[in-house]
């Protein structure tokens, strides 16, 4: 089986476009989104209309509760506040409680899924480093774990006798004995300097997860987000992918 899985879209219509028209010719067999559809960008209805309508899987993430009224989004920044807010008035009362429904957590046979951390799944905290991922690797009870949050494609791996390790890869083999973290970077706004939409391919048959990236129009997403009223830097830094 060959699976879908992405995460962090942040109403980014053309980028989430791009993915999955190369979606399509990857022969996918399921769709799993990690949370985070809405926020920053300038077309969240339409982002989970998209998701929706390929039949994703999909968990929460913070920005889509606090579009959706159940998080308060008091740690978030000025503009993503801001983003949030103006989302929250955009959406109808259907797709609010579309979000509201979302999970924090989903497992799959050898995989599970969370936003941020499996040991806070409700805080939305960052996976920045090995101690990070260790206390996620010790609530493991899958082999695979995918993340999103941090926009910063990567795999953290522990080995047979405990050790973690992290990894910048866009190809990494399931072996046996080993456990992975794997964050699939963002679709709709990454932050490890490449502005190409990043989205993750899983093949459960060869055991092999693939991070792949694709150009979008850049442009067009940026002018929507400034016709709209957003703040200008969340447009401005997707021409930088930082």
């Amino acid at each position: 089986m060959r699976c879908a899985v992405f995460s962090d879209v942040h109403s980014n219509l053309e980028a989430f476009e791009r993915v999955i028209r190369e979606y399509h010719r990857e022969s996918i067999d399921e769709y799993f989104c990690l949370g985070d559809i809405v926020g920053y960008g300038a077309d969240p209805q339409e982002c989970i209309s998209l998701s929706r309508q390929i039949g994703a899987r999909m968990i929460a993430g913070n920005h889509d509760w606090a579009a959706a009224g159940i998080l308060d989004p008091v740690d978030f920044n000025d503009f993503a506040r801001q983003a949030v807010f103006w989302t929250g008035q955009l959406l109808s009362k259907e797709q609010k409680n579309f979000l509201c429904s979302l999970k924090l957590t989903y497992s799959s046979g050898d995989f599970t899924l969370v936003h941020g951390t499996l040991d806070t799944p409700q805080d939305f905290s960052y996976m920045i480093g090995e101690h990070d991922a260790k206390r996620s690797f010790d609530l493991m009870l899958s082999q695979i774990c995918f993340v999103g949050h941090t926009h910063l494609p990567g795999v953290f791996i522990r080995e047979k006798q405990g050790m973690v390790s992290y990894l910048e890869t866009d190809r990494i083999k399931i072996l046996a004995g080993k456990s992975y973290i794997i964050n699939v970077g963002s679709v709709g706004q990454p932050r490890d300097g490449n502005p190409q939409a990043a989205f993750c391919i899983y093949d459960t048959d060869k055991r092999e997860v693939l991070i792949k990236r694709t150009a979008y129009d850049v442009e067009s997403a940026r002018k929507k987000i400034v016709d709209r009223g957003l703040p200008r830097f969340l447009g401005d830094r997707l021409r930088t992918g930082g």
